[in-house]
Parts: structure tokens; sequence; C-alpha cells
């Protein structure tokens, strides 16, 4: 669409901190694009980065997977009402995620603060597929998780979404209900977009979102979309885009200190 000739420049380290600090190493000309994710929104909340929110022009949303918090549907909890019960009556309950310190890790413990419970025991693992897999063998009673991670046991029956956190619910898990509808004003997503440097000229950060915006309704794009259970809300533009880079950096940083994950 740019009618440009684009280059991949691969960073790895950090959690997207060596991406990050590449980037504030490049000139402000609109010519350097980053993509910018919930981990590289976690490592700068963390201080883990020079790079700051204000050093960057949003361009456009890519992606919004949101988070989702599943269990077994042979659980003694059978609708999202009697889960969410549940928790807040304190029924014990292991919760698994991936990782350490990331979305999931955050998810789980500022859903547990919303409603005023105290953080449970959280077991990592190491990606999403193991995650869901091992919520089916009962090592943890929920799970985080987005629905392309358990989209085959999802369809299968074994795991039932209970919850999801965003501003509305999800086609293909009719049943599921999102925290908003159950009172819990929490909205968080495993989410992907671009930005430029804040001092590239209007214009030609005008020019990238359109362009970006009218790639994202390529066929193609949008089956990649299908394929994972979102839809034509999870491109968006840099307006929209742009705050929710600011809230997910303000909301996880002092999420992340008191979790005694950073100083």
């Amino acid at each position: 669409e740019l009618k440009q000739d684009m280059v991949v420049v691969n960073k790895r380290g950090g959690g997207g901190a060596a991406s990050m600090n590449y980037f504030l190493t490049r000139p402000a000309d609109g010519n350097t694009i980053l993509t910018f994710t919930v981990g590289h929104a976690i490592t700068m909340a963390a201080g883990k980065t020079k790079l700051r929110v204000e050093d960057m022009a949003p361009i456009a949303r890519g992606t919004n997977d949101p988070q989702i918090l599943m269990i077994r549907c042979d659980s003694k909890y059978k609708t999202p009402e009697d889960f969410l019960a549940g928790v807040k009556a304190g029924d014990s309950m292991k919760w698994g995620g991936t990782q350490t310190g990331t979305i999931d890790h955050l998810t789980v413990y500022l859903f547990m603060k919303q409603i005023g419970q105290k953080m449970p025991t959280y077991i990592p693992f190491k990606g999403g597929g193991e995650l869901a897999t091992q919520l089916v063998a009962g090592a943890v009673d929920v799970a985080t998780l987005n629905l392309s991670e358990a989209a085959a046991q999802v369809e299968s029956g074994a795991i039932c979404p209970m919850i999801i956190l965003a501003e509305n619910g999800m086609a293909p898990i009719p049943k599921a209900k999102t925290g908003k509808e159950l009172g819990v004003d929490l909205v968080l997503s495993t989410t992907r977009g671009f930005v430029t440097h804040a001092g590239a000229d209007k214009a030609r950060v005008a020019e990238l979102e359109k362009g970006i915006d009218k790639a994202m309704k390529h066929s193609m794009y949008q089956a990649y979309l299908a394929n994972s259970g979102l839809d034509e809300t999870s491109p968006q533009g840099s307006e929209a885009w742009g705050k929710q880079i600011k809230f997910m950096v303000e909301a996880f940083g002092p999420a992340l200190k008191e979790m005694g994950l950073v100083k």
C-alpha cells in the first residue's frame, strides 16, 4: 500500500526492551515502525527500557485478543455467574497462565483485586497450548487463555470459557459473559499494533495509518483474524490504540510493584 521497500529488523531480548531501545536510536522521520505488543507495554511499565509512551506516535492496532478465564467443562461451576460467585466466596482454586510477569499473570492479579480477593495460587506454564492441555488434565482449575490457544479443547467440549475481559462478547463462545456484564470492570487483552516516533511529521503518520488500515482489510488478514476467533473490531486507528497503550502502561506499573515483581 505504501509502495515502499520494507526491511524487518528483529531485535530479540529483554521482553521487547532490545527492540524499543533500538527504535530510540532511529531518526524520527516516519520511516521506522515499531511493532508494539502487550509484552512491550509490560516491559515499559517495569522500567526496563528507556522508551516512554510520550516518545511514540500510535499508528494502528492490528489484533486485540481478549483475556478469557476458562475452566474444565466438568467443573461444578456451570455458568459464568456460578464461577464468579465461587471465586468471590474464596473457593480454593489453582490458576494457570503463561510464565511469570506476563499479561496472564497480571490478569489474574488485577481480576482478583477488582473483586476484592487475594492473589490465588498461580502456576506458570511455558505457553498457551501447554496451559490448555494442563487445564484439561487437572493441573489447574482456572486458566487465563486467549480463544485461539484453546480453540480445539473448547470445540470438543473439554474447556468452557467463562469470563471474557473485553468490552463485548465473542461470537464463537456465546455462553461466556464479559466481565462488565457481571459487574467486573476490567478489560485486558493480548494485543499488538504499530507505532512510530512522536516527532514524525503528522502527515506521514496519517499516511502510515491509512496504509496499514487498508492493508488490514485484505482478505488474507481478515481470514487470519477469523481463524483466531477475532473479528473486524481488532484493527483500530491511532486514537483508540494510543489510549489503550497509555492504559496498559499506567495499569501495569503499579500492579507489577504490588506483585513484588519490580521495585
